[in-house]
C-alpha cells in the first residue's frame, strides 16, 4: 500500500486531495499547521501531523513522524494581493518563505529516502497565473513562477535516481478559502493611486462569469501525478487553467 504525505491538508485543494487519495486506498499523512482530526473521515489509513513549511524543526519533526513515503505533495501556501509598491518588503518574504522556500526545504528533507530507494515522486502545487499575467498579484505570481522553474530543474537532477517531478498548477478557486485568505492580507497593499485599477480587478472577479477551478479537479490532477509515470511535467487543474496549458 502506497503513502502520500500532503500539505496544507486544512482546507482547500490539500484537504480534498487527502480526501481523494483515502478513497483510492492509499494511506495518506495530511499535514496542517494546526491539526484537526474532524476534517476528514476516520480511517487507520490516515494519520494527521502538525507541519510548518517555514520552520526547520517543525520539517524535520514532520518527516521523522511520518516515516517512508511514496509520494509528496507540496500544496501549502499562502496568498497575496495588492500593488507592489504597497506592499513590505517583510510581506514578500512571508510569501516567499511559504510558498518557495518552505517547498524546497520539504522537499529536500524527504529527498534522501527517495534516492536511497530510487523511487518516489515530488509533485508541487503552483497555480496558472504562471501562465498569465494578472494585476495586483505581482509577489504571489513569482513566488509560483519560482517553484515551477525549481521543480523543472530538479526534475533533471533525480531522473538518474528513478524520482518524478510535476508540477499541477490550478486556476481560479472563488469556492475555497485561498481568495478570503488572501485579502486578509490586503491593508495598505493597494496605495490610493492604485484604486481604480483594483476597483476594476475585483469588479471583473465579482462579475466573470468564466469557468473556474473546484477542488475536485485539482484532487484529480494530482492523482494523475501521482500515478502516471507518463504525464505531461505540467498538468492545469480547472477548466480555466486548461484553456492557459491546453497540451496538459
Amino acid at each position: 500500500m502506497k503513502t502520500v504525505l500532503i500539505t496544507g491538508c486544512s482546507s482547500g485543494f490539500g484537504l480534498e486531495t487527502a480526501r481523494h487519495f483515502l478513497a483510492q486506498g492509499w494511506q495518506v499523512v495530511a499535514t496542517m499547521r494546526t491539526p484537526s482530526e474532524d476534517l476528514l473521515p476516520r480511517s487507520e489509513r490516515l494519520r494527521v501531523l502538525a507541519l510548518d513549511v517555514t520552520d526547520a524543526a517543525s520539517i524535520r519533526d514532520c518527516v521523522v513522524s511520518a516515516g517512508p513515503i511514496d509520494v509528496l505533495v507540496n500544496n501549502a501556501g499562502i496568498g497575496l494581493l495588492g500593488a507592489l509598491e504597497g506592499i513590505p518588503m517583510a510581506q514578500v518574504r512571508e510569501i516567499f518563505e511559504a510558498n518557495t522556500f518552505g517547498t524546497m526545504a520539504l522537499t529536500q528533507a524527504v529527498l534522501p529516502q527517495f534516492r536511497e530507494r530510487r523511487a518516489g515522486v515530488v509533485i508541487n502545487v503552483t497555480s496558472s497565473v504562471t501562465l498569465k499575467a494578472l494585476p495586483l498579484l505581482a509577489v504571489y505570481t513569482a513566488s509560483k513562477a519560482a517553484v515551477n522553474a525549481f521543480t523543472e530543474v530538479l526534475a533533471l537532477e533525480l531522473a538518474p535516481f528513478g524520482i518524478r517531478t510535476r508540477l499541477v498548477l490550478p486556476g481560479r478557486a472563488p469556492s475555497t478559502r485561498f481568495g478570503e485568505n488572501a485579502r486578509s492580507r490586503m491593508q495598505g497593499s493597494i496605495p490610493e493611486a492604485y484604486a481604480d485599477l483594483a476597483g476594476g480587478v475585483f469588479a471583473g472577479w465579482t462579475q466573470s462569469t468564466e469557468e473556474v477551478t473546484q477542488a475536485q479537479d485539482v484532487a484529480a490532477a494530482i492523482w494523475r501525478a501521482a500515478t502516471d509515470a507518463d504525464c505531461p511535467m505540467r498538468l492545469a487543474a480547472g477548466a480555466d487553467a486548461e484553456a492557459l496549458l491546453p497540451t496538459a
